[in-house]
């Protein structure tokens, strides 16, 4: 078997430039002094679980959820996919003919909801849980927290191109399956990487629990802090000292 340079790079270059976007946006987002999470957000969570108390048990279930859908969309659709087409002779060209499945459809959509589920995943960190939010510096001074952002974006990104791109190869081989070449084996999309890309969506929003996990313990921690700090005569302390966090923190009055 003949390696095609142009396949080549266009495999290597589908992979690499969604995981360079991922993490220039990750780092740009977590460097930036902004509040600590936008309203518009907060409100697009709140209204998606309706009445139900915002909590991390919530947002992880969400999550977790919705990367078994990916899961499951992209191990059907693996499964669904002919391993080739028929080739048809005719007059100076092949046509080929393959079996009709839901190959295409069920890529896209475990496609959009690894999506949805990065989407989904990264915001909730940052969610004002219980109305109490804290500066974006309080999670960085976390080293396992940021590593295990860093592994859950990069999972993430692996598997929205291990979906993708085979599914963007499939619907070209059945949309284009007039062929010059009267040598043609009607080829479908490689075999595996949609199996894979599965694998890697269920195994971010993993990745993504843990992240979860994390934030609740660096939240209490710096809590915990703040209460330490607070003084007996009811005034609130400005912790503008925590990792550069602009504004004031307030936390309830302690008894």
């Amino acid at each position: 078997m003949i390696l095609n340079p142009n396949r080549f790079f266009d495999a290597v270059f589908s992979y690499l430039i969604p995981l360079f976007f991922l993490f220039r946006f990750s780092q740009l987002f977590l460097s930036f002094s902004l509040p600590p999470f936008p309203q518009f957000t907060g409100r697009w969570l709140a209204s998606a679980v309706g009445a139900m108390a915002v909590s991390i048990k919530l947002t992880s279930t969400i999550v977790v959820a919705l990367g078994l859908v990916s899961f499951i969309f992209g191990v059907v659709a693996e499964n669904k996919k002919p391993p080739a087409g028929t080739p048809v002779p005719g007059k100076g060209v092949v046509i080929c003919q393959y079996p009709s499945a839901p190959t295409v459809a069920l890529g896209f959509l475990a496609t959009v909801f690894t999506v949805i589920q990065t989407v989904v995943g990264f915001l909730s960190l940052f969610y004002p849980y219980k109305g109490r939010a804290i500066p974006k510096g309080a999670f960085l001074e976390s080293t396992r927290w940021v590593i295990f952002v860093n592994i859950a974006l990069a999972t993430a990104g692996l598997g929205f191109a291990f979906l993708l791109w085979p599914t963007v190869t499939e619907h070209y081989h059945l949309s284009r399956n007039v062929h010059h070449d009267l040598e043609t084996q009607c080829p479908t999309a490689k075999t595996g990487l949609l199996g894979g890309g599965a694998f890697l969506a269920l195994d971010s929003s993993l990745f993504w629990l843990i992240c979860l996990m994390l934030t609740g313990n660096v939240r209490e921690d710096f809590f915990e802090e703040v209460d330490q700090d607070y003084r007996g005569d009811g005034q609130v302390i400005p912790f503008d000292d925590y990792a550069g966090a602009p504004g004031n923190v307030t936390t309830g009055v302690m008894a």
